[in-house]
């Protein structure tokens, strides 16, 4: 049986990074993709000490081009493709009344449409491979998370497309499995937009509850082994998910007084 060939996108830091060197303690063979492309060749080192192959590719998941290109290289230099992580991700912190449109344009960019640029240019290579999407939602893809519209806008809409690209071609041997993590230790929140665009002037008021990126790829590394549809990342993700079904109106005020400064008064 071949090594496994494993894309992650927004590869250099984080869950990506973290991710990767989950795959490498398997033994599969890495691109990692990401705009900066010196933080994806200092991961794609940490997997080259495990053993396994890894390429570092710079890679604008925004441009089409440039993730076809990306998933070319990889193709060349494995032959093969069987997992694509699609885990590059933006935030904002702002309220809706206070943030440009623009940003709410540039945060789906790169987290719905980079997610789907990705999985266009790879589908062939996952269809003959019979392979997975591993897609980063979020508790934002299925609970209301204030100052963070443009963000839970392009969670829901990941949910919504990945679960239809499941439902076409699962017959044809196509896993999807969609994470939604709750707060997790990692860069994002470090460089959140502000409403105008610019850099965010505060931080995530519930970061303190954030459990460590190794820990959560830890959770979607097995998940993904098992190829599940579906997984909610940490306690807080599964309670939010539950009371999502169960308590929607209960789950608002709680997400209300969590998240909002001065818990929403």
């Amino acid at each position: 049986m071949s090594v496994r060939t494993v894309v992650i996108t927004g590869g250099g830091g984080g869950i990506g990074a973290a991710l990767a060197q989950q795959y490498a303690a398997l033994g599969c063979n890495l691109a990692l993709l990401d705009i900066n492309e010196a933080g994806a060749e200092r991961v794609a080192g940490l997997c080259r000490e495990a053993g396994v192959k890894a390429l570092a590719l710079q890679c604008d998941v925004t441009s089409v081009s440039s993730c076809e290109a990306a998933i070319t290289r990889t193709r060349e230099a494995f032959g093969h493709i069987d997992v694509v992580v699609a885990n590059a991700g933006l935030t904002h912190l702002s309220l809706f009344e206070d943030t440009e449109l623009e940003v709410i344009r540039r945060v789906m960019e790169v987290n719905f449409f980079g997610a789907v640029n990705i999985a266009k240019a790879s589908l062939p290579d996952l269809l003959e491979s019979r392979g997975q999407y591993v897609v980063m939602s979020s508790v934002a893809g299925f609970c209301p998370l204030p100052m963070r519209t443009g963000y839970a806008a392009s969670k829901y809409a990941i949910r919504g497309f990945f679960e239809t690209l499941r439902t076409e071609n699962r017959h044809r041997g196509l896993a999807v499995l969609i994470v939604c993590p709750s707060y997790v230790s990692s860069d994002i929140g470090n460089h959140a937009l502000g409403g105008d665009g610019g850099r965010a002037t505060h931080q995530r008021p519930e970061a303190k509850q954030a459990i460590s990126a190794a820990t959560a790829a830890s959770q979607i590394v097995r998940a993904a082994e098992k190829r599940r549809d579906f997984l909610p990342v940490a306690k807080g993700a599964r309670l939010a998910h539950l009371l999502s079904r169960l308590a929607p109106s209960w789950l608002e005020r709680l997400s209300t007084r969590r998240v909002m400064p001065g818990g929403g008064e």
